[in-house]
């Protein structure tokens, strides 16, 4: 099946394909070896440039990248381009060892990266490969930001995120598990205990909430606390672990983003009675991968449109029982090029609700930067960065959310692949 689809590509002369890749795949050669057969020579041409391709070809949305240049897709399908890297990436894995590239020669460079989300990884990754020594600093007990506690297990598996990182340990990337920068030691003694340049990836961690009344009550959660509990306690191997996950009879998810998705759909594999998004656009605005928007109607999760929650009530003992909201009708598009919702007086009504995930985006964790006075801040709390991807403070690097805002995956890479490749340049001026 996979050669029979890599077979359908046109093998461009200007593939605009490979020009949409954050991180520069050679799309047309690893879908011709896939073509041909030779299904090892696919992975090393992906593995040239993008070294987590297991984990792009299930989560980076194709659709609107490569995929959404692809010539055929004028007329009919696009080649499946990110489904050809999920597969190349998963016979390698199949055939048990991942070829390694030749060692390059050592710089005697020592470069710490903090985080280990897909920047970090992306970072590390290039920076070995380039011979300098890459110690990325992870909070959490394993590797992987985002990708493992933010991404469902049905979407990610965690053992596919330890495989990528497990092939990045043995590039040279070294890890250092349960290590907060912040707490336990601040970015600058970073750069005075040994480190030639330090690179910050420490993704948007921070949630959004609505600032609401009654936001308070107990049974309103932010998704990255569901999602984090959910996938770092195992909820989803339930009942092999018993994990305290409150789960709701009338649950409510107000956000239309892949998260917001996520959270959905983990609610009811985890026996939820009944899950709503609650987005105050239509369906056609939805932020979320059309792909994600299927599979959650497809598995029971409603939505309800053209809605915004204005206020939370709660019973006597403080628990959320139900939600104001008020209708939406969509007006001129604003800045993203979607209709504005507006609202429509006079048609507040309660909607009954027992739990309501909070799915509206996130900002920058400030943890980290609250340990570092000297780093320049814009007003939101990102870090901005020169065109070379470094910070107000010489050797020091950052890049994906943590500047940009919360992003997709594969941007993220693509700034780490950046940000690695301004790291190389100024260790060797």
């Amino acid at each position: 099946m996979a050669r029979a689809e890599a077979a359908r590509c046109l093998r461009c002369k200007k593939p605009l394909c490979a020009g949409r890749c954050p991180v520069n795949v050679d799309i047309p050669a690893f879908i011709g070896e896939i073509a041909a057969g030779r299904f090892a020579a696919a992975v090393k041409i992906l593995k040239r440039t993008n070294n987590l391709p297991a984990v792009c070809g299930r989560v980076c949305p194709q659709e609107t990248q490569c995929e959404a240049k692809c010539v055929l897709g004028k007329k009919g399908e696009a080649v499946a381009i990110g489904r050809l890297e999920r597969f190349a990436a998963d016979c390698e894995a199949a055939g048990g060892t991942a070829s390694l590239p030749d060692p390059p020669a050592s710089s005697g460079k020592r470069v710490a990266i903090i985080g280990s989300g897909p920047a970090g990884l992306t970072a590390g990754a290039d920076l070995a490969l380039l011979g300098h020594q890459a110690m990325i600093f992870e909070a959490l007990h394993s590797p992987g930001g985002v990708l493992v506690y933010g991404i469902p297990e049905f979407r990610l598996p965690k053992a596919i995120v330890k495989r990528e990182c497990d092939y990045l340990a043995k590039l040279g990337v070294e890890f250092r598990m349960d290590y907060p920068i912040g707490p336990t030691v601040s970015a600058p003694e970073l750069l005075q205990t040994g480190f030639d340049a330090v690179f910050i990836g420490s993704g948007a961690g921070l949630p959004w909430f609505l600032d609401i009344p009654g936001e308070n009550l107990k049974g309103v959660y932010s998704s990255n606390e569901i999602l984090t509990r959910i996938n770092l306690m195992k909820a989803y191997q339930f009942p092999f672990y018993d994990t305290p996950v409150l789960v709701g009879r009338n649950v409510c998810v107000a956000g239309g983003g892949n998260v917001a998705m996520d959270s959905a759909r983990s609610l009811l594999r985890l026996g939820a009675g009944a899950v709503t998004i609650v987005y105050r656009r239509t369906k056609t605005e939805l932020p979320a991968r059309a792909e994600e928007v299927h599979h959650a109607l497809e598995e029971g999760v409603k939505l309800m449109e053209l809605t915004a929650p204005t206020r939370l009530i709660g019973n006597g003992d403080g628990w959320l029982t139900g939600i104001e909201c008020i209708r939406m009708e969509l007006g001129e598009p604003d800045a993203s090029g979607r209709r504005r919702p507006l609202a429509v007086s006079g048609s507040e009504h309660i909607v009954p609700c027992d739990q309501l995930v909070v799915a509206i985006g996130n900002g920058p964790n400030p943890v980290l930067t609250g340990s570092f006075p000297e780093l320049t801040l814009d007003r939101r709390g990102n870090i901005p960065v020169d065109d070379a991807m470094m910070t107000n403070i010489p050797g020091v690097f950052a890049g994906g959310d943590i500047v940009t805002g919360a992003a997709m995956v594969i941007e993220a890479m693509g700034a780490g692949k950046r940000a690695a490749k301004a790291i190389d340049e100024y260790l060797r001026r």
